[in-house]
């Protein structure tokens, strides 16, 4: 029977909704957040115990949700690497702040004034930690001119893994105020201090743990989070043609430290209502007016990002690139520039007050709960490079990779006959396990991830 005009008019709808949600289920604003199916519960040391302690919170990201138009996004914010302590004083610890992200799934650029990175969450990791912008809420002597560079200045703070948690008070911050949790998050480049050839940080030396990622200068950076206008986060390294699949370079800013001799004018070229500290006192790079932006300087905008084809976008999106130096070290403005280059979903930014920590995200329109099917192992993780260390080693052995895994990926430990001595397991957001070797004999054994190639270790 031939179909009436209403019939294929319903075929066609039905066609382009099935289209449409199928699309929806391979936009990486979906599938890529590390949703926590298997009950990983997050660690974190406590000053003075190189033993982490297990917590009862979940890690990572609990539940994700789509529509036509967005993605929702519930976390507690707390990551699979141990996080903590935290040696500057701080007295808060990372707690579980139940949030809820909204994220546009087509990105839109903000064709007019750019809107301001401001202080709290700019965006969310894969992982579901917020990420934070360069500052850390002070100026130099309280004159509002001189803003303080969160990485410097709290770096005493950052644990291993270059986090920590901004303090969340029952009722407004103050004499009398309860403090009741805190914010876990990044202002930078979330891996491991101890990955940089020339480490800022001795921390892990004592409190090891890793992060969300390894930088690969061979591969080009994974994404590693969205900003809050949808457009994604990359780590360090992208192609050295933006609009091309090809070599890698590492992805250059177009900040630098501005050449002056004392703290008397701003970046714009006017003087300052303030003279800021002396050089020897703060070196340059302790505020935000130490810097100034250049057009073409380095591979991405004021923004810091750039227009280009990423793996997870082969047809090209703007994207922002978490920035590091030669030696792997976070360089300014670390993740996004002072202003967003999209148009930005407001509602994720905290709510202050007794729901501090929270956003003000609901959701008031059908929605989709996103289950991917399993698979033995995601084609990133298999893709990464497998580290261990130290090796010869008598105490504990340190198994790294360079990507976390979607999915939790068993790593044996075998003597030469094949026999497996002892079993851990890489949790989906950690790059890091480790096998404690006191116990074994003296002799050469096989590190297996995954059921695939061993890798050799000598314990003496």
């Amino acid at each position: 029977m031939k179909p009436t005009s209403t019939t294929l008019l319903a075929v066609l709808v039905g066609l382009g909704l099935s289209q449409t949600a199928q699309a929806q289920t391979t936009n990486p604003a979906i599938t890529k957040f590390l949703r926590n199916t298997t009950n990983v519960r997050a660690r974190h040391y406590v000053s003075g115990n190189a033993t982490p302690i297990q917590d009862t919170v979940h890690a990572n990201v609990q539940r994700v949700r789509y529509s036509a138009t967005s993605v929702y996004i519930n976390a507690t914010g707390i990551p699979a690497y141990v996080i903590g302590p935290y040696l500057d004083g701080n007295p808060s610890l990372g707690t579980n702040r139940n949030y809820l992200f909204k994220l546009p799934l087509t990105p839109r650029p903000n064709t007019g004034t750019a809107m301001a990175v401001g202080m709290g969450t700019t965006g969310v990791l894969i992982n579901g930690v917020p990420t934070y912008n360069y500052a850390d809420g002070m100026s130099y002597n309280n004159g509002g001119v001189w803003h303080q560079n969160a990485v410097v200045f709290e770096r005493a703070g950052f644990d291993c893994a270059k986090g920590h948690p901004s303090p969340v008070f029952l009722g407004p911050p103050g004499p009398g105020a309860t403090l009741v949790g805190g914010s876990y998050h990044h202002h930078q480049n979330p891996s491991a201090f101890n990955i940089a050839t020339v480490p800022l940080s001795t921390v892990c030396n004592i409190y090891l743990a890793d992060g969300l990622y390894v930088p690969d200068s061979t591969r080009h950076g994974p994404l590693i989070g969205f900003a809050f206008d949808g457009y994604p986060i990359y780590g360090g390294y992208g192609y050295a043609t933006p609009l091309a699949a090809g070599a890698i370079k590492r992805m250059v800013p177009s900040f630098r430290k501005r050449n002056i001799s004392a703290r008397t004018t701003l970046p714009n070229g006017t003087t300052a209502s303030q003279v800021g500290p002396t050089l020897a006192a703060q070196p340059l790079g302790s505020y935000y007016e130490d810097y100034e932006q250049v057009s073409g300087l380095g591979d991405l905008d004021e923004h810091n990002g750039r227009f280009c084809v990423t793996p997870e976008y082969p047809q090209g999106t703007y994207a922002y690139f978490a920035t590091i130096d030669r030696d792997g070290n976070s360089v300014f403005p670390y993740m996004l520039g002072p202003t967003y280059y999209g148009v930005v979903e407001t509602s994720n930014f905290p709510v202050m007050g007794p729901g501090a920590g929270s956003t003000s995200v609901v959701i008031n329109e059908p929605v989709t709960t996103y289950s991917p099917v399993a698979t033995a192992v995601n084609k990133a993780a298999a893709a990464a490079k497998l580290t261990v260390y130290p090796n010869p080693t008598h105490d504990v052995l340190v198994v790294q990779t360079t990507l976390s895994s979607a999915v939790a990926q068993p790593v044996d430990l075998l003597d030469l006959t094949g026999r497996v001595v002892a079993h851990q397991t890489l949790n989906p957001g950690s790059t890091m396990c480790y096998f404690d070797t006191q116990t074994l004999h003296t002799g050469v054994y096989l590190v297996r991830v995954n059921g695939g190639s061993t890798v050799q270790v000598v314990v003496e």
